[in-house]
């Protein structure tokens, strides 16, 4: 299947940048939905999240989602996720895949002798993968990074 050349990318990648100064101040408690606290009381030390998200940092990227095939597992239009090639796939995974040279998001889903790129909203159709596809499970989504509000 050829590729659209005009189409618009459903995913964008990024790298992480591991830089010494990417570190904000982390907050020791937990936070409470209910009652109020200071928190400045309880600021002890630095997170650096690229440390926190990328178990492996040479394997791990960051891709932001266009579209809405995959809203009822939490991803959405404008989401950053993180993801990690040195993972392996697993059935019920969300991975990243590419497919007759398109990238999609997807939850993989094996049964015998047959692997299905399965969508998290009913507006969408699994995606059956044959003999004829071409097939990379790029990477495995380890987190949403997502705009509240």
């Amino acid at each position: 299947m050829p590729v659209d050349k005009n189409k618009k990318p459903a995913l964008t990648f990024y790298a992480p940048e591991q830089r010494a100064d990417t570190a904000l101040p982390l907050i020791s408690h937990s936070i409470s939905a209910g009652f109020p606290s200071p928190a400045l009381d309880f600021m002890e030390y630095k997170i650096d999240l690229n440390q926190h998200l990328a178990r492996n940092a040479l394997s791990t990227f960051y891709i932001k989602v266009a579209g809405s095939s995959m809203t009822d597992a939490g991803i959405d239009d404008g989401d950053l996720l993180v993801i990690d090639r040195s993972i392996e796939p697993a059935d019920g995974r969300i991975a990243i895949c590419l497919i007759d040279g398109e990238f999609t998001v997807k939850r993989l889903k094996l049964e015998v002798d047959c692997l299905y790129l399965m969508p998290e909203n009913t507006a969408y159709q699994p995606i059956k993968v044959t003999e004829e596809n071409q097939l990379i499970i790029w990477a495995i989504v380890t987190y949403v990074v997502k705009r509240v509000g």
